[in-house]
């Protein structure tokens, strides 16, 4: 380039900025994103936005006022998502209007004339997308849900509203398709009011029920045929099911029943972008039946006529994340304010789903007994005398009934061995007649760990002169037989057979209806074509020992779902349990008497004041924090607290779950109980307790966790 040309650019060069400057000066609005809104025009109708900021702490748990750009008008509708400015201080107002902060998402929730705010309010930065996906409806049960755990709505609409996915917004919703004709009743006659029930949501109506579903493969068809009629009367429906595998079951159902293109599947395993284009259907209303794991319970299904949840008890159901909900609670709660069917379904019964039919709220949903004979297995006990007393037991840990049976069993099919996984500790119970032990004072289970002095797990009061309430006895048993070493002898007896796994590492769907011998752990067991031909629920005290007020209940739980996979008596279909024939869950499972079991235990729950009768929460931390936390926290009149307790030390590098204390670190926990009717109370005074605590100081270690899953 010659000298001339490099004087004529230099020339140039200032020239066209100033042209730039000149252009930009000029226009009536910003083109691009501004760090500030300074000098920005208005919106001239509905200039405030009221916006949910995703901040998680309590004490920010409020909607703000925010000045809508005219730019943004037409754009920032209310369910959008934004982007706001947050923590500018008064300070720092130019023009009129606040500016600064750091840019956080939230969702734009009404558009107003006015503001109660009287100060400058900063400007709303960007509309992330036009795409409204935080409609009235789903807003009002997410702040329900906040206030009955005691947490935040924008903790909760992170568990509502899943993340963004700009591809599947930019794809149209599939058109939806008329309403089906409603569907025959079909193995539902097998109850005694299946098709009334039916009926009653083809026409457009609201039962509600627990229902008792009956051992065997049906209950998919049947849950899919519910939805059939709920969407024949022009409804939406919702199912939501413990894991992946029962979503597969119930999908394949709805597409059998329905046909392609009439329903959602929402789970993880989809990937997020198809799983909010999924979410998208269905908020679009392309879809009106939806059917996943515990995220669907806030599915912004349209005109929602049924909710269904299934196996309420299994542990996937509760959140682990921040305010930890439970689906079956999210679901009553749609159901109460939306005015729709429902329906808790399992194989067993919990005591929450006794005390929804107790209370008048449900139905009872069950089938004759001669319906359960004919679909359920012939149960057999061993217990510790007939143990003591077999040869084979004490040479191979395995009785001879349990060998008899896996020899016959494998003549027609596969047998189902379920063994307790690793981490089962038992509780301690009277040695003589094996009833829990548990303290005077709150009924809370007993300890001693590392084998020091016995004392309450619940409210930490020693007691050293323990005596059974039942036999008198004063010594104690906590006893597991092991079960690798039981399922090891299994392969070996049978060298010739086939043996396969299903646990936490490898999770089998299905195995084929061909002799094997299955080992699995509770809740992994997979469905055998045709159904199992026996199966051997080993190391009973392992599940019924465990230190926890649910562990009867989930034991029966886990041995029904096992049972439910063979074949009924008429067919041959074996089970034996290995676990002290008198106890309660053991009798209930002979019997087939899950509903029998959950109404006994439900009345022993009232009489002693244990949930779900009462309501309590978990309050844990450091001690010092706890105390503090308990003495200002304003907890109502009539509440009670248990403990504080010392909590295991987790060691470091050691496996963690959810709510555990950081690792080497000593933490407590107190139990607050209130009675029926002061709930709602106990949840406000902690989440006022701990917003204020937040507020003052920062940072706070308490934990609350309303309706803990596991008290012990």
């Amino acid at each position: 380039m010659s000298s001339e040309n490099e004087r004529s650019a230099e020339s140039a060069e200032p020239e066209q900025l100033a042209l730039i400057r000149e252009t930009v000066r000029k226009a009536k609005v910003p083109r691009a994103k501004p760090r500030t809104w300074r000098g920005a025009a208005l919106a001239k109708e509905l200039p405030v936005a009221r916006v949910v900021v995703n901040k998680g702490s309590l004490h920010l748990d409020q909607f703000f006022d925010y000045a809508v750009p005219e730019e943004l008008d037409e754009v920032a509708r209310p369910g959008v998502r934004v982007r706001v400015r947050f923590g500018a201080g008064a300070h720092q107002v130019k023009n009129g209007r606040r500016e600064g902060g750091r840019l956080i998402d939230g969702f734009l929730v009404e558009r107003r004339a006015t503001s109660d705010y009287s100060g400058p309010l900063a400007a709303l930065a960007d509309v992330v997308s036009p795409e409204p996906v935080l409609g009235p409806e789903l807003l009002g049960l997410s702040r329900a849900v906040a206030d009955r755990y005691a947490g935040s709505l924008a903790d909760v609409l992170q568990l509502a509203v899943p993340p963004r996915s700009a591809r599947a917004e930019g794809r149209p919703s599939p058109e939806p398709l008329p309403s089906p004709p409603a569907p025959e009743p079909g193995s539902w006659t097998r109850y005694e009011r299946g098709a009334a029930f039916l009926d009653s949501l083809a026409r457009g109506g609201a039962p509600r029920a627990v229902w008792n579903a009956l051992p065997g493969p049906f209950w998919a068809e049947e849950i899919a045929r519910a939805v059939a009629a709920t969407l024949a009367s022009g409804r939406g429906a919702l199912v939501v099911v413990p894991d992946g595998r029962a979503a597969g079951r119930v999908d394949a159902a709805l597409t059998g029943v329905l046909g392609e293109g009439r329903h959602a599947l929402l789970t993880a395993d989809a990937g997020p972008e198809k799983r909010y284009a999924q979410w998208l259907a269905v908020r679009r209303g392309a879809v009106r039946a939806v059917v996943g794991t515990r995220a669907a319970m806030f599915a912004p299904v349209r005109d929602l006529g049924l909710v269904v949840i299934w196996d309420d008890g299994d542990g996937s159901h509760s959140e682990p994340h921040a305010p930890q909900p439970h689906a079956r609670d999210v679901l009553i709660l749609r159901a109460t304010h939306d005015r729709c069917a429902f329906l808790l379904g399992g194989t067993s019964c919990t005591v929450e789903a006794a005390q929804l039919v107790e209370s008048g709220w449900a139905k009872a949903l069950t089938a004759g007994r001669e319906q359960v004979r004919r679909a359920a297995p012939l149960i057999r006990t061993v217990g510790d005398g007939e143990l003591a007393r077999d040869e084979a037991a004490r040479a191979a840990r395995l009785p001879s009934l349990a060998w008899q049976t896996v020899r016959e069993g494998l003549k027609t099919g596969p047998v189902l061995v379920q063994v307790p996984r690793r981490g089962y500790v038992p509780r301690l119970a009277c040695e003589r007649c094996r009833t829990p032990a548990r303290c005077r004072h709150c009924a809370g289970p007993l300890e001693a760990p590392e084998q020091r002095e016995l004392h309450c797990g619940w409210c930490g009061r020693g007691a050293s002169d323990w005596h059974c309430p039942e036999c008198g006895s004063a010594r104690l048993r906590a006893q597991v037989v092991g079960a690798r070493r039981t399922a090891e002898e299994l392969g070996r007896a049978f060298p010739a057979v086939p043996v396969r796994t299903s646990g936490r590492d490898h999770v089998l769907d299905s195995v084929p209806g061909r002799p094997a011998l299955v080992v699995s752990t509770p809740g992994a067991e997979p469905v055998a074509e045709g159904g199992y031909a026996a199966a051997l629920l080993l190391d009973g005290w392992a599940m019924l020992g465990r230190p926890d007020l649910r562990a009867g209940e989930e034991a029966l739980r886990r041995w029904i779902d096992a049972a439910s996979l063979v074949r009924g008596q008429p067919e041959g279909g074996t089970v034996v349990v290995v676990a002290e024939p008198t106890l309660r869950p053991v009798q209930a499972l002979v019997r087939w008497d899950p509903v029998g079991h959950a109404q006994r235990e439900l009345a022993e729950r009232a009489e002693l004041g244990f949930p779900p009768v009462s309501r309590m929460a978990a309050v844990t931390g450091p001690p010092e924090a706890v105390e503090g936390f308990l003495a200002g926290a304003g907890l109502p009149p009539d509440a009670e607290v248990l403990g504080p307790v010392p909590l295991p030390v987790v060691r470091p590098g050691g496996p963690r779950r959810a709510g555990d204390p950081p690792p080497g670190e000593q933490w407590e926990r107190a139990l607050v109980r209130v009675p029926p009717g002061s709930g709602a109370a106990l949840a406000a005074a902690l989440k006022q307790a701990r917003a204020g605590r937040l507020a003052r100081g920062g940072g706070d270690p308490v934990r609350i966790r309303v309706d803990p899953p596991d008290i012990g």
